[in-house]
């Protein structure tokens, strides 16, 4: 993987993921606001904040023990405005697929809560063992992270009473931050077994 690489994949990322949240957006703004969690009535819980917020602070502090993403964490040039579009768009679609779909339909279906976050937690990480697809060790440290972040914000969704709206941010911080210097890494071959 070459840096070209990495700006495709972020891209790509943009692309698919924006596509949708655009035409969300803006097939009804308010609704759909209002369903990511971001209105008045529905944004969650102090709790569920502060809950969002120690992810974050844990699962980048974590992180940067990555080299490259300890470098590339608070450095801005056009990797990281690149990284901050697509996080924008990946936090909000992750989000409404791995826990508002996902844990919502299990909900439904009267599945307990615990099932729901492993599911939720589960799928969230089989999704990224795409970091594998050259890597072997990448894609096995990218499954067992995310899925241990996919049950914390899975926790943290069920604590803000079914709001995605921390989960979002979290996810866009997370992403943002250290999403580049994850990149960079793989590029480099410096993901190693977490």
């Amino acid at each position: 993987m070459n840096k070209k690489s990495i700006y495709i994949i972020l891209i790509s990322m943009i692309f698919l993921w924006g596509s949708f949240v655009v035409f969300s957006f803006f097939s009804d703004p308010m609704e759909f606001i209002t369903y990511l969690g971001f209105a008045n009535s529905n944004s969650g819980t102090a709790l569920s904040w502060a809950l969002a917020l120690l992810i974050v602070i844990l699962y980048c502090f974590s992180a940067a023990k990555i080299s490259e993403v300890k470098y590339h964490m608070f450095k801005m040039d056009r990797l990281k405005v690149v990284a901050i579009l697509a996080a924008v768009f990946a936090g909000i679609m992750e989000e409404v697929i791995y826990r508002k779909w996902i844990m919502d339909y299990l909900d439904s279906h009267d599945v307990s809560v615990i099932v729901q976050v492993a599911l939720s937690g589960l799928a969230f990480g089989i999704i990224h063992l795409l970091w594998g697809i050259k890597n072997r060790k990448a894609g096995v440290n990218a499954f067992i992270s995310t899925s241990l972040l996919g049950f914390a914000l899975a926790i943290v969704y069920l604590v803000s009473e079914r709001s995605l709206a921390p989960c979002i941010v979290a996810h866009f911080m997370i992403t943002a931050l250290i999403e580049p210097g994850l990149l960079v890494a793989a590029k480099n071959d410096k993901i190693g077994y977490w």
